[in-house]
């Protein structure tokens, strides 16, 4: 591993816990103007200080984070349908490796949708990715999408789809997390962060998954809705960073949400 690409690694994975907070703020990319994303920069600027890495697509980047923020990016370079097309799995590269060079990323995120009409394609596209990442120095988040199918979301599925991921190439897979977890992780030999998917009902939903997640093997989360769609996005993420980076329980991120929520910290 060059040391370019061990320098990028080095800002999503952070060094001395071994983990990652990230933040996904694509899924304009395919959903529009979603529910409290609809002025991104509102809701971008004040979580960037409690996200190792924030990922987005390049329109939201340039219009949307202020270049002298102290923030990493992981880029999303796929693309091409939307939610209300007849097949959302229909994606390709959008975003060319010498863009996202000059946008100064960390690294570079793409769906595969196994088991879909349209996996080869999709498969191959991470292969290309890949393959452009290892000549540019640049590390690949590959995601186990599953489109509009969310009862795809077990063990037997997602680890049929991390594996193929880190199979293919990457350096870092993002999926759900799901029932016996653990076995997508011990049979995944690159590093794990867990997707938030749809808003879950409460905070505590959110920490116990986290926590569960760790517990089973993930190295971080890389979560949207469940952070930015709460009434306070800041209390949550510091929770989430606490149960990560600092091995909390779920009881005590919530302890330290409903403080931060509350102003006493």
């Amino acid at each position: 591993m060059d040391w370019g690409l061990k320098n990028r690694l080095s800002k999503i994975i952070q060094p001395d816990t071994g983990r990652a907070v990230m933040l996904a703020f694509d899924h304009g990319y395919f959903l529009g103007p979603t529910h409290r994303l609809e002025e991104p920069e509102k809701t971008i600027t004040p979580l960037i200080p409690y996200a190792d890495t924030i990922m987005l697509t390049r329109g939201v980047l340039r219009t949307s984070v202020d270049p002298n923020a102290d923030t990493n990016v992981v880029l999303r370079v796929s693309g091409g349908t939307s939610i209300v097309g007849p097949h959302l799995e229909n994606e390709g590269i959008t975003t060319s490796f010498e863009e996202a060079l000059r946008l100064n990323v960390a690294g570079v995120g793409i769906s595969v949708f196994i088991g879909s009409e349209h996996e080869r394609q999709t498969l191959l596209n991470l292969s290309e990715l890949v393959n452009q990442g290892e000549r540019y120095g640049m590390p690949v988040l590959g995601i186990t999408a599953v489109g509009k199918e969310l009862e795809k979301r077990d063990a037997r599925y997602l680890s049929l789809c991390c594996r193929i991921c880190a199979e293919l190439g990457t350096h870092i897979v993002k999926t759900y997390y799901c029932d016996e977890f653990e076995k997508v992780t011990s049979s995944c030999p690159v590093p794990i962060v867990i997707a938030g998917g749809p808003k879950l009902e409460t905070e505590m939903d959110v920490f116990n998954m986290t926590h569960s997640a760790i517990q089973q093997g993930a190295i971080g989360v890389d979560m949207g809705r469940n952070i930015w769609q709460n009434d306070n996005p800041v209390a949550v993420i510091r929770a989430i960073r606490a149960i990560v980076h600092e091995n909390e329980s779920a009881e005590q991120a919530f302890k330290l949400f409903e403080a931060v929520k509350n102003g006493e910290v």
